[in-house]
């Protein structure tokens, strides 16, 4: 399991969930195909409306022909320290279906939530069989899109890379600075019980 040190030791959040997080030093360190489908088969697990499991995971494995291609969809500072990564996972969900009563289009309003459910759980079954992992959003989507060959009903969100944590000396000093567990907004801060609490609003300039 990989451990995020100085994160909530007397948590009561199970420690596979505190022990998760995202760093940018990997070791260049291959993955199998059934180790890799392993920590995605834990995402097919994840709860979904009307169990449509909208979810889609399009993956690259360092050292096979379609890594170079996975790699340059991220932008450069992303492909600067992904390089060393053992997998890029891109993750899609389909937006709409057809209508089992009408056969018309029907919209899925709950795909992109039920994707990122999914893409959690995977990361967490990651961390748990020692892999670490960084969600990103910085890629050309459209350039990923077409090169994955997405149908038009399907909506890319992100991008899991994955890998062995490497070591820290192996970034730049900028980012050496980072490479550490980030915290999280106090529990009072994101929750309230019965009706919308305004101081837990963040401002946008």
């Amino acid at each position: 399991m990989t451990t995020a040190p100085g994160r909530a030791p007397n948590s009561s959040v199970l420690p596979a969930i505190l022990n998760r997080w995202s760093p940018r030093a990997f070791q260049p360190e291959s993955i199998s195909k059934e180790e890799l489908l392993s920590l995605i088969d834990a995402g097919r697990w994840a709860p979904s409306a009307y169990n449509m499991q909208p979810w889609r995971f399009i993956y690259a494995r360092r050292g096979t022909a379609e890594w170079e291609r996975f790699l340059s969809w991220l932008i450069p500072f992303n492909q600067f320290w992904a390089e060393n990564a053992s997998a890029i996972i891109y993750v899609a969900s389909q937006t709409i279906t057809l209508s089992s009563r009408t056969g018309e289009p029907s919209p899925l309003p709950t795909h992109a939530f039920d994707a990122g459910a999914a893409a959690v759980l995977i990361q967490i079954q990651a961390a748990h069989n020692g892999w670490a992992t960084h969600p990103v959003s910085g890629f050309d989507h459209a350039l990923a899109h077409a090169g994955l060959e997405l149908p038009e009903e399907y909506e890319l969100h992100a991008a899991i890379i994955v890998g062995r944590q490497g070591n820290i000396e192996t970034l730049p000093e900028a980012l050496q600075k980072r490479e550490a567990p980030s915290d999280r907004n106090a529990l009072n801060e994101i929750s309230s019980e019965g009706r919308w609490n305004a101081s837990t609003q963040t401002n946008i300039d």
